[in-house]
């Protein structure tokens, strides 16, 4: 039986948070990372985050697909290691990571994509120290739920959901009537191996910083109703 997966919203400041967690946060610059399972809702709670905080965006996987393309130093070690079909090293990165980071000097920023694995949240925490958690818990089921209804149109790529979003007719596309197909990473059993990878790695990054007393917990099945407990209490302690 598979545990719920965790979806975690990190600030990053200068302190470490005990029970005058609030008061350590307000006033410092807020650096943020969220993390989620594959179809937990991660890119609406991002959004939602950026647009009422004014946080900066960073995507880790944008990040790293630009500096190949500009055929940075970074990039190029990265790449190298793509081309052969190898994960890039958390040193290449956490240097990657860090250094855009940095970039942004005082304007504070939303992180999305990374850490990974307790080595890398390690590193990063070096870098940039973490004062908050705040963990968005979904149940896996819910997760397979949402994603086992999704079909899709392969010549234009529109998505169709059963439930919130049917085509008009079933099996066909709206504008074109061709046959709806559903990626097979979205049938059931594909979805659920990838949570149980994710719940794999993912666990001892929320151990990481649930040790240090700074992990704050919401539970929730929709991101509409997680919301706004997540952003009364981000307004908080910010």
């Amino acid at each position: 039986m598979l545990s719920k997966p965790l979806t975690t919203f990190l600030f990053c400041g200068g302190s470490t948070l005990s029970r005058g967690f609030g008061a350590a946060v307000r006033g410092k610059k807020t650096c943020a990372l969220i993390i989620g399972a594959p179809g937990s809702g991660k890119g609406t709670i991002s959004n939602w985050i950026v647009r009422d905080f004014g946080l900066t965006h960073v995507s880790s996987g944008d990040l790293l697909r630009a500096h190949m393309r500009d055929g940075t130093p970074l990039g190029k070690e990265a790449k190298a290691f793509i081309d052969k079909g190898d994960l890039v090293p958390d040193s290449v990165m956490v240097g990657l990571i860090a250094s855009e980071l940095k970039k942004l000097g005082d304007q504070p920023w939303l992180l999305d994509g990374f850490p990974r694995t307790q080595p890398q949240a390690e590193a990063l925490q070096a870098e940039t120290p973490v004062n908050v958690v705040v963990n968005l818990d979904v149940p896996f089921d819910t997760i397979i739920d949402r994603i086992k209804d999704r079909w899709i149109h392969p010549g234009s790529g529109r998505v169709y959901n059963l439930v919130f979003n049917p085509p008009k007719v079933a099996g066909k596309d709206d504008e074109t009537g061709e046959d709806l197909i559903q990626r097979d990473d979205d049938k059931p059993e594909s979805v659920r191996n990838r949570l149980e990878v994710f719940q794999a790695s993912t666990a001892p990054v929320l151990d990481f910083y649930r040790e240090k007393g700074i992990l704050k917990d919401f539970h929730g099945t929709e991101s509409k109703k997680i919301w706004p407990h997540v952003e009364a209490y981000l307004k908080s302690i910010m």
